[in-house]
């Protein structure tokens, strides 16, 4: 009797925590609601994520209203298939103010926004790292694969945009991307199709350090390269590792893009290595009449492989970008 009790009362517990876990599951949303007057489910993008169930198979998408999110924001590797949509990109802004010089924080922890998360997107809004000119300052940090990027804004000066791990796949497409030095760096394979890349100071745009054995690492596809007003001397990119592959695809550079266009960072070696390459450039800055002579012109031919997004991101699974994803 005791023994045929004991059972039951197992079965009874088991069963309540079944259907308390059932409870719970249920309780998961696929739309929350992010404001900062605290209308919504969740005040700040961080509490947002709390709400996000871990591994979910199913669309989640975080509708962020107008504001200033002032906060660290990383979404972690247990999150996937989240859209991060923001109400107006201009209006709705995720800001920081870390740098490299605050407490010896070094480049990599500067980020006001962290990306560790697969199949993540975000749209409409602004991602700025607005510290003082002190030092390098990320602004987007980048480890997910299948990353989307749509109609957003990245404003910051040294290190904007970190696209951090190899063998990763970004999609920039309609973005603004603004900074100083190197402000568009990293490993990944990353298409900026239709942006807008702003020069702020005489410097260089990209710093490229893609692996040897990746064919693409960054493509520019029909964006417009433009500058303030005072700067004049910009290069199109400088190899932080010797393999850097950085494409210039129909893009209209203004003045500031220097004649030579590349630069082999104070290494000759690096020209050996660096695949660099134009095509179908326009603009005062975009003649390759006097283009460093080891960076490449592209055929017609070479140049159509672009438009093919299963060559540029076949790094694994056939993954295919869109803008609607």
């Amino acid at each position: 009797m005791k023994d045929r009790m004991k059972i039951w009362c197992v079965s009874a517990l088991l069963c309540l925590c079944g259907s308390l876990s059932l409870s719970a599951a249920g309780q998961w949303k696929d739309t929350l609601v992010v404001t900062r007057d605290g209308t919504g489910d969740y005040r700040t993008l961080t509490e947002a994520m709390e709400g996000i169930r871990a591994f979910m198979d199913y669309k989640v998408t975080v509708l962020i209203k107008n504001g200033i999110y002032k906060e660290k924001v990383v979404v972690p590797s247990w999150l996937q298939n989240v859209d991060f949509i923001g109400e107006d990109a201009e209006k709705t802004i995720i800001t920081f103010d870390d740098h490299a010089n605050i407490n010896k924080m070094g480049t990599f922890r500067t980020y006001t926004v962290k990306v560790e998360g697969n199949a993540i997107s975000f749209r409409n809004l602004t991602i700025e790292n607005n510290a003082a000119q002190l030092g390098q300052a990320v602004a987007l940090h980048t480890e997910g694969d299948r990353l989307v990027f749509v109609n957003c804004r990245f404003l910051g000066n040294q290190d904007t945009v970190y696209t951090g791990a190899q063998d990763t796949r970004l999609y920039f497409k309609n973005c603004y991307i603004e900074g100083t030095t190197d402000f568009i760096f990293g490993p990944s394979t990353a298409l900026f199709e239709d942006c807008t890349i702003h020069s702020k100071r005489d410097s260089y745009v990209t710093a490229a350090s893609t692996p040897a054995d990746i064919a693409v690492g960054y493509v520019f596809k029909n964006c417009k390269l433009t500058a303030a007003p005072e700067v004049d001397n910009v290069f199109l990119g400088r190899p932080w590792r010797p393999y850097a592959a950085t494409v210039f695809i129909n893009c209209e550079m203004g003045k500031h893009i220097c004649p030579e266009g590349w630069n082999n960072w104070r290494n000759p070696e690096n020209e050996k290595t660096a695949r660099y390459a134009e095509y179908g450039s326009k603009g005062e800055g975009g003649s390759m009449d006097k283009r460093a002579k080891w960076t490449k012109a592209l055929t017609k031919k070479e140049a159509a492989q672009y438009d093919d997004l299963a060559y540029i991101f076949k790094i694994s699974n056939g993954w295919i970008p869109t803008e609607n994803e």
